[in-house]
């Protein structure tokens, strides 16, 4: 679900606001995607194109021709995620030896949102993107520290360490 003034209508009967486009292009709202769909999106954004996902281990876009943003707009969010690597919610993510581009997100849970699920999707090399990484943790508290950025960190490390081959 990507709200919009119509889906308000049908769901609250109620009009669309500026506020609700605020809320909405953070991500929060009525804003309901699943892993996939956020690492389908980062793909797109990192490659230009809208990969068709597959469970096999071939790196190749089934539907090359489809153009997912426009070239402008497209440079704006990399450079946006890369500012979030190196400044932002994603910085730990930021090595010397790595370019990595990331968003962070953190979804509440509950009546009172004592817990969260926490994201951060990005790839990786920020220049010639090759991976394209989503994690979630779900049902964390709220206070905690070791979310998707923490996670990701500690994988990207071991990847590093033990599989330098994928960083060559």
């Amino acid at each position: 679900i990507i709200p919009d003034p119509d889906w308000k209508q049908e769901i609250f009967e109620d009009d669309w606001r500026v506020g609700d486009t605020y809320f909405t292009s953070i991500g929060q709202y009525g804003f309901q995607i699943t892993p996939l769909q956020a690492l389908r999106a980062t793909a797109a954004i990192a490659t230009g194109n809208l990969l068709e996902p597959t469970l096999e281990m071939n790196n190749k876009p089934v539907k090359e021709d489809i153009n997912f943003i426009n070239d402008k707009y497209q440079e704006i969010v990399k450079d946006g995620m890369r500012e979030a690597v190196l400044r932002g919610t994603a910085k730990g993510l930021n090595r010397s030896n790595l370019t990595i581009a990331a968003k962070t997100g953190t979804a509440e849970l509950g009546a009172i949102k004592s817990n969260v699920n926490s994201w951060v999707i990005g790839y990786f090399p920020y220049e010639d993107p090759k991976y394209i990484f989503t994690v979630m943790m779900e049902k964390g508290p709220r206070d905690n520290y070791l979310g998707g950025v923490f996670i990701m960190s500690q994988f990207i490390d071991w990847m590093l360490l033990n599989k330098g081959e994928y960083f060559r």
